[in-house]
């Protein structure tokens, strides 16, 4: 019951924060130009994105590829990260036939299984949940972003396919593919083979879509393209892609 209740404060305190981060969106009148020189929130996260999407966009002729580019930056940068989260997303795996001995032997004295289960998570280094810390890593970012855009009017006003970046995509197709590709990166990183995890499988999808639908679709087309870097890197870092590589 209290492994239970644990898993359930946590995903409500992740919850919690995309609801701050939805609380920060509406009307782009209450921003202020970004300050270079201004504190550290604007000059260490919010200046460099609009420096980044600004001069990619000047060499391509795009702010929807210029996210496309600055987003690949970014998940290059957390690379270590995420091997990290491989790895430890790997040794939960290689722990579940004990975690259910574990299971079968206390399963009468739940106080008894947590302590026992903690011990094994530590005896092998493993932190099980290690699976949320790129999206909570993110967050920042995703916060970030969503000010350089709000507080660029060039990228606001700035139309990509069918979109207008600084509005919802009013075809809700972003917000679709956003809560997708959520659910299927999640699925490529084996969150739903980790209990401790496998309830975020279904609800960050959820998260993401209702986030989506009322942020600018710039915003929404950085997690489709994040979304979708975390497949890929994913597949070229899986031990199954190593093995056919060898083969070969």
């Amino acid at each position: 019951m209290q492994k239970r209740r644990r898993k359930w404060i946590g995903l409500l305190l992740l919850a919690a924060a995309f609801g701050a981060l939805a609380g920060c969106a509406p009307d782009p009148s209450q921003f202020k130009p970004v300050d270079p020189n201004g504190g550290i929130w604007d000059r260490f996260f919010v200046y460099p994105l609009t420096v980044a999407l600004d001069a990619f966009n000047e060499l391509i002729g795009s702010y929807g590829l210029s996210i496309l580019v600055v987003t690949v930056i970014i998940r290059l940068l957390l690379l270590p990260l995420t091997i990290k989260q491989m790895k430890s997303s790997k040794a939960m795996q290689a722990l579940q036939p004990e975690l259910k001995r574990l299971q079968e032997k206390y399963r009468n004295n739940q106080q008894k299984l947590q302590e026992e289960t903690m011990k094994l998570f530590q005896k092998h280094n493993v932190n099980p949940m290690s699976g949320c810390l790129p999206l909570l890593i993110q967050l920042p970012v995703l916060i970030a972003f969503y000010q350089s855009i709000m507080r660029n009017q060039h990228i606001a006003e700035s139309d990509f396919l069918w979109m207008q970046l600084g509005q919802p995509d009013p075809w809700i197709v972003l917000p679709a593919l956003a809560a997708l590709t959520t659910y299927l990166q999640s699925i490529a990183t084996g969150m739903g083979d980790n209990p401790q995890t496998r309830v975020m499988l279904f609800v960050m999808p959820v998260m993401i879509f209702v986030l989506a639908y009322q942020f600018p679709a710039a915003l929404s087309l950085y997690w489709v393209y994040s979304n979708l870097f975390s497949m890929v890197q994913y597949y070229f870092l899986s031990d199954k892609y190593r093995a056919k590589k060898q083969e070969g």
